[in-house]
């Protein structure tokens, strides 16, 4: 499979994603209650060694908040076997800085660990070896950005913009979008079919949308704000503007509607709950330098793959000199689409 592969930030510098991911961890609390009640109402057999995979881990220290939390749940709910023993598979693409996640890793830890490199949207661990499958905001980001999207003859193409909205995007762009997306989730979940024991928990949190044709789509407020701001940049001459249209983010939001679809055309795993909830999260002006560097520490490697570090380092500069305009262009809390299923 051709696949696009821009890790978060390595290392511990500045704008590293282990010293820089407190948004993305708000998710992890949201659904924190949610993987626990899953797991204590639907896991029937406990196995041992008993093995959880996180798929798109990154470098920490996320990763290990929902590692523990999976694990305190699994003991909570079967508190007689105390030689129960813990294997965590560490998953994700092969230019992930697993250097640094294993140099994170807790020394204390409950658990032997080992990383599984490579795209979640393959095979990457034995055949029924996983008993919890574990992933939270690494399921919006799409093996590529769609093929038409990036023809400038196609009905797709979006000049001017690094993202979409369905009121001022081509309707043909948000359906290659929801395709691009059909076929790389349809990708992941037969291959967790694979190597999840019958009877093994799936829990998934992604960012999510109330219907298909909702007009927004995910944090498309902070990405029409960078998109500006490249366009100010190429009539500035900084960029070139050919070089900004053909630009866009390989991100998607799905609906629930959407998830089921693919869900139920897989066949391997039965809904055990999926609902929408709230990232009530509120952005006050003095933290707004904190959000603008922890979307640098996700996005930089990917718009540097484009524009080069040069660009990419000004246009991030001048989000954060221009920080009082992203408070008017976020909208509504994001929304957290929460998925639990069971392997049959």
């Amino acid at each position: 499979m051709e696949e696009e592969s821009f890790p978060m930030n390595g290392g511990e510098g500045a704008h590293s994603y282990s010293k820089n991911s407190h948004y993305q961890k708000l998710a992890h609390d949201l659904t924190k209650r949610m993987v626990q009640d899953t797991i204590t109402r639907k896991l029937k057999t406990i196995f041992n060694p008993f093995c959880i995979a996180d798929y798109g881990c990154s470098v920490g220290p996320n990763t290990f908040f929902a590692i523990q939390n999976v694990i305190e749940a699994v003991q909570h709910k079967c508190a007689s076997q105390k030689e129960l023993e813990f294997q965590v598979f560490f998953n994700d693409h092969t230019t992930n800085d697993f250097n640094t996640l294993i140099a994170c890793l807790p020394s204390e830890r409950q658990y032997y660990s080992a990383m599984a490199p490579g795209s979640f949207y393959g095979r990457v661990l034995p055949r029924a070896s996983v008993h919890i499958a574990h992933s939270c905001l690494a399921l919006q980001w799409l093996t590529q950005v769609p093929k038409t999207v990036c023809d400038s003859k196609s009905p797709a193409w979006n000049p001017g913009r690094i993202y979409y909205t369905k009121d001022r995007s081509p309707k043909a762009m948000a359906d290659a979008y929801a395709e691009q997306f059909n076929k790389d989730m349809q990708s992941f979940i037969s291959a967790r079919a694979q190597e999840i024991v019958p009877g093994g928990l799936m829990v998934l949190t992604m960012p999510g949308i109330c219907d298909r044709d909702s007009p927004s789509r995910y944090s498309i407020g902070f990405f029409e704000f960078l998109g500006t701001i490249l366009m100010e940049m190429a009539n500035e001459g900084t960029v070139e503007k050919g070089d900004v249209d053909a630009f866009n983010l390989a991100l998607y939001a799905p609906s629930i509607e959407e998830m089921k679809e693919v869900i139920e055309k897989n066949g391997c795993f039965e809904v055990e709950r999926i609902e929408l909830t709230t990232n009530d999260f509120e952005v006050e002006a003095t933290n707004i330098a904190g959000l603008i560097i922890n979307f640098r520490a996700a996005l930089e490697g990917y718009f540097r793959g484009h524009f080069g570090s040069e660009v990419t380092n000004k246009m991030f500069d001048k989000a954060l000199e221009e920080s009082d305009r992203v408070l008017s262009v976020l909208r509504n809390s994001p929304h957290e689409l929460f998925v639990a299923l069971k392997r049959k």
